[in-house]
């Protein structure tokens, strides 16, 4: 069976290492900065409200969320939720990651093309990401390279929302590091030190995106897609 085989470990290895670093970095990151308060005294909150108030956006509710760096911003509701860890605390850390959620937000508000690309790749990414490894599966236990064919297809899906995610992200952080100093919710000397978060955070998008397309790649070399059939 694929699953011990060994090319596979030889793939998959360099993007678990990728995925493990760039989580602690993070982890490191926001632990760091969130002992480092803000000289504005704002909390990521009252951050992130005063960011969408700047671009003009009044139409997004700013809530608590449960968990640790479970952070987001809801399109279908227009809502940004904040971790405990962010919502409450007025750490450069905390302020970083809320005006980082709250440029997702003015993405939504101002129709940012990937962004909408990546929510509308949401179902087939989930459906494919989940189907396509019982059909891949099943491609290589039968020898089907018309079902791997199906299979890798469908885990394409879930790789291009991978990449999609990238600019997403990345322009997020962009507007978040340029906005929050024109907004005064931190100094330029401390936007710095809140920016370091959200580059830290954006690597494990990266190395997310490192991982899917080793994966797709593995499964075309042993579908004999590319380079040949291997036995």
């Amino acid at each position: 069976m694929f699953y011990f085989d060994p090319l596979y470990l030889l793939f998959m290895l360099p993007g678990l290492i990728l995925a493990g670093l760039a989580s602690l970095f993070t982890h490191t990151t926001f632990s760091k900065y969130s002992q480092i308060a803000a000289s504005s005294g704002m909390t990521g909150a009252e951050a992130a409200r005063r960011l969408l108030n700047s671009a003009g956006i009044y139409n997004v509710t700013v809530e608590p969320v449960d968990g640790m760096l479970t952070d987001h911003y809801d399109p279908t509701s227009h809502t940004l939720r904040l971790s405990s860890e962010v919502y409450g605390k007025n750490s450069l850390s905390a302020i970083g990651v809320a005006c980082h959620e709250a440029g997702h937000a003015i993405q939504h508000a101002t129709n940012y093309a990937p962004l909408a690309m990546r929510s509308a790749l949401v179902p087939a990414a989930n459906f494919g990401s989940s189907a396509s490894y019982f059909i891949l599966l099943l491609g290589f236990l039968f020898q089907s390279q018309a079902m791997m064919l199906v299979g890798i297809v469908l885990f394409s899906l879930s790789v291009l929302f991978t990449l999609v995610t990238l600019p997403v992200e990345y322009n997020a952080s962009s507007r978040a590091k340029k906005l929050m100093v024109s907004a005064g919710i931190v100094s330029r000397m401390e936007s710095e030190s809140a920016g370091a978060v959200l580059n830290a955070a954006f690597m494990t998008y990266v190395a997310s995106a490192v991982s899917a397309l080793l994966t797709l790649l593995y499964y075309l070399i042993r579908s004999g897609l590319l380079g040949g059939r291997r036995d």
